[in-house]
């Protein structure tokens, strides 16, 4: 209880920017579990991937589409929809479209986060300038006035402490799902290469 109790103090003792800093936090975090949600549902993953690459690979058609008609996540949704004729012949047209609608929405609030990791820094500089501005304010040449400037100094660079603090939390987040999201990317590359393989070895 006396912990929390220091925790507050402290965190009051950053001023009115704390309260900003402490909403981007929260937003960082709720755009992580949202993020984890939606990547769980959509991702097929890596071995799904190349397991549909070596059937197409050795001809066994019919085995990767059973694969992809039995797994969840965009990327087998789209192959069967190749499998069932959606597209035709400018099937890779439609790939194309319909890929890039799926990265746009794996994509979508990543940009937040590195508005986030960004704009934290510099609240985090602005509650310290701030809080400096105050300290100085009341600077006089009275004895006990350097420990109270001193002290406000301190107080005012927790600002800081948490700014940074907010950022590095927002990185992370963001550079995990940016790195989950290349890799789908490239498992999607991998599987409608495949694809287009076959499609060339038919036509000739």
């Amino acid at each position: 209880m006396e912990a929390m109790m220091n925790g507050f103090q402290l965190f009051q003792q950053g001023g009115p920017v704390m309260y900003l800093l402490l909403a981007c936090s929260l937003f960082a975090v709720y755009i992580g579990i949202e993020r984890a949600m939606f990547f769980t549902q959509m991702d097929a993953g890596k071995a799904f991937a190349n397991r549909f690459y070596t059937y197409m690979k050795v001809h066994k058609t019919e085995a990767a589409r059973s694969l992809a008609a039995d797994s969840s996540g965009g990327l087998p949704l789209m192959l069967t929809e190749v499998f069932d004729g959606q597209g035709g012949t400018e099937w890779k047209a439609f790939v194309e479209m319909q890929s890039g609608i799926f990265v746009s929405r794996l994509r979508s609030h990543l940009y937040y986060l590195s508005v986030i990791v960004t704009l934290a820094p510099l609240l985090g500089l602005l509650g310290t300038i701030s809080g400096m501005i105050r300290a100085f304010s009341v600077f006089n040449v009275q004895s006990g006035q350097a420990i109270a400037i001193t002290g406000g100094i301190g107080e005012a660079l927790i600002a800081t402490a948490f700014g940074l603090c907010v950022a590095v939390l927002a990185l992370i987040i963001h550079s995990y799902f940016t790195q989950r999201l290349d890799r789908i990317i490239t498992d999607m590359e991998l599987c409608f290469s495949a694809m287009e393989t076959m499609d060339q070895k038919a036509g000739q």
